[in-house]
């Protein structure tokens, strides 16, 4: 009896391989197309391109993505807050792993309290909409 190696599969998924297109990402992430195309723009989360320009996405940028979206509405921070943080974190040489953790030691060193991301958040949720007449 022999045992043969595995071979190593050049298809084999990788967290790196872009293989869904931005209406999957849109429903994963709760967020608009039209967000992920801002954030491309404002290149915080810059997707592969197919063959035919179309954008398409890896499990790793999914992962960005819901860290952007940590930081816009749990500690409601701007666009380009986020560009700022995303150098500072990858020129300390934080692990990606590390970055909720890591800010959320910042956030609570700064007073930053809990009840703070709260308000955030409802300051976020009633954005956009028109006040009520009385």
């Amino acid at each position: 009896m022999t045992l043969t190696k595995e071979k190593k599969n050049p298809q084999a998924l990788s967290a790196d391989k872009p293989m869904f297109p931005i209406s999957v990402v849109a429903d994963i992430l709760k967020i608009h197309q039209r967000t992920l195309r801002i954030y491309d723009e404002a290149n915080i989360l810059v997707p592969s391109r197919s063959p035919k320009n179309r954008r398409v996405y890896s499990m790793n940028d999914i992962e960005r993505g819901k860290f952007v979206q940590y930081l816009t509405r749990e500690l409601g921070i701007n666009l380009s807050g986020i560009k700022i943080i995303f150098t500072l974190l990858e020129k300390q040489n934080i692990p990606k792993d590390d970055y909720i953790p890591y800010l959320q030691d910042i956030a609570e060193s700064l007073n930053i309290t809990p009840e703070i991301q709260q308000e955030n958040r409802e300051k976020l949720s009633r954005r956009g909409r028109k006040k009520s007449a009385k």
